[in-house]
C-alpha cells in the first residue's frame, strides 16, 4: 500500500486567544497594571484573594469587551454573569479564576481573514467566533531566573499580572492551515488594535494563542481527537506549530498510533511541539456562579453608545482602499495592518496627496527608514502635511523624484517644508530646453571619444551620457524632458 499523503488528511484548527485590555486598573481592583513593574508591587488583598475581600467589576472592562465584540460581529448578551473556574497552580493566588462560563458576554459572531494568492488577488474567507468572554489573568512563574521550566531548580512567583483583564476570543473550528491560523490572529489583533483595547504585544503577553488541532481523513465528518498547543510567541510561530503538528499527527495515524487528547508546547529553538500534560475538560474545572458578583446586564443606552466608538475597522479600510482609491489588494493590505500607519497615509490624503504616490512614499522609503532605525510612524519628524507638499513638488515637477529620496532623510529626521528646503539648496528642477540643451551639447563636448562610440553602434552608451547630464545639473535635470532632448542629440551625426 503506498504511503498516505498529506492530500488525504484535512486538519481543523481553532484558536483560543487571550487578550489583555488597556485598562489602566485590574478587572476586580484598583492596582496598576503597567508592565515592567517590579515583581509583586501591583498587588492588593483583593487580587491576591485575601480572605473577606469582595471584587467590583471595572465599568471600562466591560465597555471595552462589548466593543470588540461588537466589532467581531457577535451577538451581546444583555444577561451575563461571572464564573469561579477551579484550578490548582501556584500563579493563581485564590486558586480559582473569576471568567465566564456559560452565559458570556457576546456569541455567534465571524471575522474576514484575506490571503494573496500569487498573482496578488486577494482570497477572503469568513471564520466562526464562537464566544468572546471576560476573565482575569493569572500571575507569572520565573523558573530558576529565567522563562523555562526545564532544568531551573527554583520558582518564583510575580503576582503582578494577577487580576488584569483579559477577553479571551474562541474560534469556531474553520480553520484548515497554519497559514490561515496565523493570518486569523494577526487580523484578529488589528482589530483590536484599531478599538484600541489592546495593544497586541506578544512579546509582553497581552496577545496569547492556544491552538486546538486535530486530523481526519479528506470526507470524514467527525473530528480527530484535539490537541492543544501552547506557548508561541509570534504569528510564524504559530503557522511553524501548527504545520509541524500536522505533520506528527499524520504520521502517528499512519503508523496506527492514537493521537492522544493533551496539552504540547512549542519548542521554538528545535521547532517541535513536545507533550505537556493530559488535557482537562470542562468538568475538571469545578465551575460554579461567582458568589462575589452580582450578574451583568448591558442597557440598549449602553450599546447604543459604545457602537457609536467603534471605528473603520481594518477590512473594511482594505474593501474602501481598493474600491475608492483604486489601490491593488496587496497595498491595501500592508497600508491597514498598523493603525499608526493607516492614520498617517489617511492624513497625507486629507492635506491632497494622491493616494498612490502617498502609499508608495509610506510603503517604501519611509518603512524602510523606520526599519532601519527601529522607529515607529509616530517618531518621525515629517508630518502628513510636509509629506503630501513633497509629493507635490515632484508631481508638478518642480523637482525630481529622486531629489525628493535624497531629501527625504533629513525631513524625517528635522522635519519641516520640503518647498522651503528645497529653495534653499537650489534644487528646483531644470525644465526649461533651451538651457537643458545648453547643458548636453557641454557634456558631449567633453566626451568625444564616448560619443564616436556610440555613433558606431554602441548604444548602451547612452546611458553614460544621462549620468553624465545628471552630475551636470546636479540632479536637477527633468528626467523625461532630459532624456528626450539627449535622445535627439545622439541621433544628430
Amino acid at each position: 500500500m503506498a504511503p498516505a499523503t498529506k492530500t488525504q488528511y484535512e486538519a481543523v484548527i481553532g484558536l483560543e486567544t487571550h487578550c489583555q485590555l488597556t485598562t489602566h486598573t485590574k478587572i476586580f481592583c484598583h492596582c496598576s497594571t503597567a508592565f515592567g513593574s517590579d515583581p509583586n508591587q501591583n498587588v492588593c488583598p483583593v487580587c491576591m484573594g485575601m480572605p473577606g475581600v469582595l471584587p467590583v467589576l471595572n465599568e471600562t472592562v466591560l465597555e471595552y469587551a462589548v466593543r470588540a465584540g461588537m466589532a467581531l460581529n457577535c451577538t451581546i448578551s444583555p444577561y451575563s454573569k461571572f464564573d469561579r473556574k477551579q484550578y490548582f497552580y501556584p500563579d493563581l493566588p485564590k486558586n480559582y479564576q473569576i471568567s465566564q462560563y456559560d452565559l458570556p458576554i457576546a456569541e455567534h459572531g465571524w471575522l474576514e481573514i484575506e490571503l494573496l494568492d500569487e498573482a496578488g488577488n486577494p482570497l477572503r474567507k469568513k471564520i466562526g467566533i464562537t464566544r468572546l468572554h471576560m476573565e482575569e489573568d493569572a500571575g507569572k512563574l520565573v523558573h530558576g531566573g529565567s522563562d523555562r521550566l526545564a532544568g531551573s531548580s527554583f520558582s518564583l512567583a510575580d503576582y503582578n499580572r494577577a487580576g488584569v483583564p483579559l477577553c479571551e476570543i474562541v474560534s469556531e473550528p474553520d480553520l484548515r492551515t497554519g497559514q490561515e491560523a496565523a493570518e486569523y490572529a494577526q487580523e484578529l489583533r488589528r482589530i483590536l488594535r484599531y478599538l484600541d483595547v489592546c495593544d497586541g504585544n506578544m512579546a509582553e503577553g497581552s496577545l496569547r494563542c492556544d491552538v486546538n488541532i486535530s486530523v481526519r481523513p479528506v470526507g470524514q465528518q467527525e473530528f480527530g481527537t484535539k490537541v492543544e498547543i501552547k506557548n508561541m510567541n509570534s504569528f510564524n510561530a504559530i503557522q511553524r506549530a501548527i504545520d509541524y503538528e500536522i505533520d506528527r499527527q499524520i504520521k502517528a495515524l499512519e503508523a496506527g498510533e492514537t493521537i492522544p487528547q493533551e496539552t504540547r508546547l512549542w519548542e521554538e529553538g528545535k521547532q517541535r511541539t513536545v507533550s505537556m500534560r493530559s488535557k482537562e475538560g470542562s468538568s475538571d474545572y469545578r465551575y460554579f456562579p461567582e458568589p462575589d458578583l452580582t450578574p451583568i446586564e448591558v442597557t440598549p443606552e449602553q450599546l447604543a453608545a459604545w457602537q457609536g466608538k467603534l471605528p473603520e475597522l481594518p477590512a473594511q479600510k482594505r474593501h474602501r482602499y481598493e474600491s475608492d482609491l483604486e489601490l491593488s489588494a496587496y497595498d491595501a493590505r500592508v497600508l491597514t495592518d498598523d493603525f499608526g500607519i493607516t492614520r498617517y497615509f489617511e492624513q497625507t490624503l486629507a492635506a491632497g496627496a494622491p493616494a498612490k504616490p502617498a502609499a508608495n512614499w509610506i510603503m517604501g522609503d519611509i518603512t524602510g527608514y523606520l526599519n532601519n532605525e527601529k522607529q515607529s510612524i509616530d517618531d518621525i519628524a515629517l508630518t502628513p502635511k510636509d509629506l503630501a507638499e513633497l509629493i507635490e513638488l515632484i508631481e508638478n515637477q518642480t523637482i525630481s523624484n529622486k531629489i525628493g529620496k535624497d531629501l527625504l532623510p533629513e525631513l524625517l529626521r528635522q522635519g519641516g517644508s520640503p518647498k522651503q528646503l528645497v529653495k534653499q539648496k537650489g534644487l528646483t528642477q531644470i525644465s526649461d530646453p533651451d538651457q537643458l540643451n545648453t547643458m548636453i551639447d557641454e557634456v558631449l563636448a567633453a566626451h568625444p571619444e564616448e560619443l564616436e562610440k556610440f555613433h558606431s553602434g554602441k548604444t548602451k552608451l547612452k546611458g553614460f551620457f544621462v549620468g553624465q547630464l545628471m552630475k551636470k545639473t546636479g540632479g536637477r535635470a527633468d528626467p523625461k524632458l532630459a532624456n528626450q532632448l539627449l535622445t535627439q542629440k545622439l541621433e544628430q551625426k
